[in-house]
């Protein structure tokens, strides 16, 4: 057997063997059997919610056990075709079989941080939020140019992007927008983008052509579905209508149909300001408010899971996460879990997914080690 295809072998195994520790593959195995057990009671739809509920965790199971069970098995199909292809010395035969190898470890990849997506909320749609910082118009151009970039992203992956609120800039760029991204798992991935992003750049603003360092903070929050319930006392908000900014038409931008509401314990502001409709718009103003309130508490259970009391509303401007240099080198760097890209227009047109499948690794703590001793 050739070192590629000892090394794809070990990394497959490798992946296999963290797919199964982090389902738990016996306790799986069991609970998909009560499952199908359930799901063949004839009684299961008088309780249509319930039993969608069930329907969902019970594909969702089936599909990862499958999934790592087909796996195994066209991993073994494809080291026999190799041994076959050695013994009889075929050249193409062995490309063919090694070729295979390498489309498996790619699977095997995926499907590896795929299984990272388990939190509570991960498979939610989200909203995502862009603020700019302190710096004028430079900073609001950075901010627009996020927002750009996980617009891009979102649309690669298959997502649909709708725009919430949009505040502009006085000469270019943005000083904050929401957008709520739609699609399987859109939170489990973006959450890890929440934090405060460092430009470094020539400022095109400045006519002396020197560098300059933006900021801007990006918040992360599920859409919460009606199986979550979020309690809101009316007396605890208060609620603002302003005039929309921005192209929409003439009814939106000479009525105050546009609307703000800030929850005063909590300090949390959503606006909304999409709709001609001041009672649509103060609807869809509600749900990102209980969605700002659950993430809130989803930050907390995960602050006290790993005994660290950083969350989502201790951003500050001395806690960025990744840096994006343009000048006088180019390169993009994570400051959490060093992943660097030495393309910065790549990852400025939604090349995201190597940092976002880094910063979920560091959040399982799965390390590559304890899988291969796993393997053995």
């Amino acid at each position: 057997m050739s070192a590629e295809t000892e090394a794809l072998s070990n990394q497959i195994k490798q992946s296999v063997a963290l797919l199964r520790r982090h389902l738990d593959w016996d306790v799986a195995k069991t609970r998909l059997a009560e499952l199908n057990h359930r799901v063949e009671d004839p009684d299961l739809w008088n309780d249509a919610e319930g039993a969608q509920k069930i329907m969902r965790e019970r594909t969702l199971l089936a599909n990862q056990i499958e999934g790592v069970e087909q796996l195994e098995k066209d991993v073994q199909d494809a080291l026999e075709l190799v041994e076959l292809a050695e013994m009889e010395a075929d050249n193409a035969l062995i490309e063919e079989s090694t070729q295979a190898l390498r489309q498996l470890a790619q699977q095997a990849q995926q499907r590896e941080t795929e299984s990272m997506l388990s939190g509570e909320a991960d498979g939610n749609d989200c909203y995502l939020e862009v603020n700019a910082g302190a710096g004028g118009t430079e900073a609001q151009d950075w901010a627009s140019m996020l927002l750009r970039m996980y617009t891009r992203w979102a649309e690669q992956h298959g997502y649909k992007v709708s725009l919430i609120e949009n505040s502009d800039g006085e000469q270019a760029g943005i000083k904050s927008a929401t957008i709520l991204v739609t699609g399987p798992n859109a939170y489990g991935w973006l959450k890890t983008e929440a934090g405060v992003h460092r430009l470094v750049r020539i400022s095109p603003f400045d006519s002396a052509a020197r560098r300059h360092t933006s900021f801007s903070s990006v918040w992360v929050y599920p859409v919460v579905d009606d199986s979550i319930e979020i309690e809101v006392n009316d007396s605890d908000l208060r609620v603002d209508t302003f005039r929309a900014s921005g192209a929409g038409g003439q009814h939106v931008n000479k009525t105050d149909s546009a609307i703000r509401i800030t929850h005063i314990p909590t300090g949390i502001v959503v606006a909304c300001q999409t709709d001609r409709s001041q009672h649509r718009n103060r609807a869809t103003a509600m749900e990102m408010l209980r969605a700002r309130l659950y993430e809130a508490e989803l930050q907390k259970r995960e602050a006290a899971a790993a005994e660290n009391e950083a969350s989502k509303t201790d951003i500050g401007w001395g806690h960025q996460i990744r840096s994006y240099v343009l000048a006088p080198y180019q390169l993009v760097k994570d400051l959490r879990t060093n992943v660097e890209k030495g393309n910065p227009d790549a990852v400025l047109d939604g090349d995201l997914d190597a940092f976002m499948a880094a910063s979920l690794a560091q959040r399982v703590g799965g390390t590559r080690s304890e899988a291969s001793a796993l393997a053995q």
